[in-house]
């Protein structure tokens, strides 16, 4: 998102899944920011609605604001620092459903391709083999609810445009992608189909792990 970009109100609840002293876990609405841009009119977000029941919610991951599905945030510096820590030691379990173009071929398959920021097109991201960051996608192939694909997402790695970027890579752009898909996909979907339906981790004081599951909207 570049610094003039100005998003769009969005008028949806951000739903509350699990709270307690040290974390809140969400479902966050495709059209959201995950935190506050630097423009005033880019304000309104996950994080900058959770500071308002509890100012010292702090953020942990994030979400592109055209996906929609589960976040959580860190209600205080220790919460928070354990939980970065997992994201960061690749200790958390995450899937996501998304609606692609065209039926894939493999029941399931892993995508390998490194990433870096198209610099003179950002936040668009590409496939560079020889600057690219390591990014690891795994997926599978779902039953498919009409005539596009569905497929269930793991994410290894965790780069900027990961999925949207790996999955019109092989020839399937997920619906709605206005970035990396072609017009008849982008025009196939009024929002992007991408969701993160599932996410596991180990609950930063008490040590149990707990697993969250999310419908996915489309």
């Amino acid at each position: 998102m570049t610094e003039c970009y100005i998003a769009p109100p969005c008028l949806e609840v951000l739903r509350e899944l699990y709270r307690d002293n040290d974390i809140v876990v969400v479902d966050k609405p495709a059209g959201l920011l995950s935190v506050p841009g630097r423009h005033p009119d880019n304000y309104d977000s996950a994080l900058t609605r959770l500071q308002a029941i509890e100012p010292e919610t702090r953020v942990v991951h994030r979400l592109d604001m055209a996906t929609s599905g589960i976040m959580v945030f860190g209600l205080h510096a220790d919460s928070h620092r354990a939980l970065s820590r997992q994201f960061q030691d690749r200790l958390v379990s995450k899937a996501y459903v998304a609606e692609v173009w065209g039926e894939l071929e493999k029941e399931s398959g892993e995508v390998e391709l490194p990433l870096r920021c198209d610099w003179p097109n950002r936040p668009r991201q590409m496939v560079d083999h020889e600057q690219g960051k390591s990014a690891f996608t795994r997926y599978q192939k779902m039953n498919s609810l009409n005539s596009h694909g569905r497929v269930w997402l793991e994410p290894v790695t965790g780069r900027s445009h990961q999925l949207r970027v790996h999955m019109a890579a092989i020839g399937h752009p997920i619906l709605g992608c206005s970035f990396y898909a072609h017009e008849a996909a982008r025009s196939a979907a009024t929002r992007l189909h991408l969701h993160a339906t599932k996410l596991a981790f180990v609950h930063p004081v008490t040590t149990k792990t707990l697993a969250f599951d999310c419908p996915v909207p489309f």
